[in-house]
């Protein structure tokens, strides 16, 4: 086990309201909009839960005990379930990854939360029970990498094609 990875030092921060954050993250966490995340994690993305399509799912507010599954990568799904949804405040979900030992569906914790200030959001991510430090560092790669993205999706701009499209580790 090891330390969440963030905080770490400071939270990021992001310029817009917590509503603009929020309508940005992935799985409907704004109940306000109904094409949630477009372009945060790449453009080819499912945010399918368990028998169902994509179009249907990623109209579908995430709700307690909800299942999501999610293509990172256009290569590799996340899968688990949400713990407690506090629309524009509070996401928390197990997450995993599809076909892996190491890190399997449901096997660690991501909480979100947005906390409004004068100049912006504060983004407070943890991502907890990862099992070593290798998963620990790779998953906060992961996450520096998607949070720079988010920040230009509230911002209300494209973040373009996403570099790590493909990628399977």
């Amino acid at each position: 086990m090891c330390e969440p990875i963030w905080p770490r030092g400071t939270d990021p921060k992001i310029a817009p309201a917590p509503q603009a954050v929020a309508r940005a993250l992935p799985s409907g966490y704004d109940r306000s909009r109904p094409d949630p995340a477009r372009g945060l994690l790449s453009r080819r993305r499912s945010t399918a839960t368990e028998g169902e399509s994509d179009a249907r799912s990623s109209r579908r507010p995430p709700k307690p005990e909800g299942l999501y599954l999610v293509n990172i990568t256009g290569a590799r799904f996340a899968r688990g379930s949400f713990r407690e949804v506090v629309p524009v405040h509070r996401l928390a979900y197990s997450f995993g990854w599809d076909d892996s030992d190491v890190v399997p569906p449901g096997s660690s914790l991501v909480e979100i939360d947005l906390i409004e200030q004068p100049d912006g959001t504060l983004v407070r991510l943890t991502h907890s029970g990862l099992p070593n430090a290798e998963q620990c560092a790779g998953h906060a790669e992961g996450w520096a990498h998607y949070l720079d993205r988010l920040s230009e999706v509230a911002a209300g701009r494209d973040p373009g094609p996403d570099p790590w499209h493909g990628r399977t580790g």
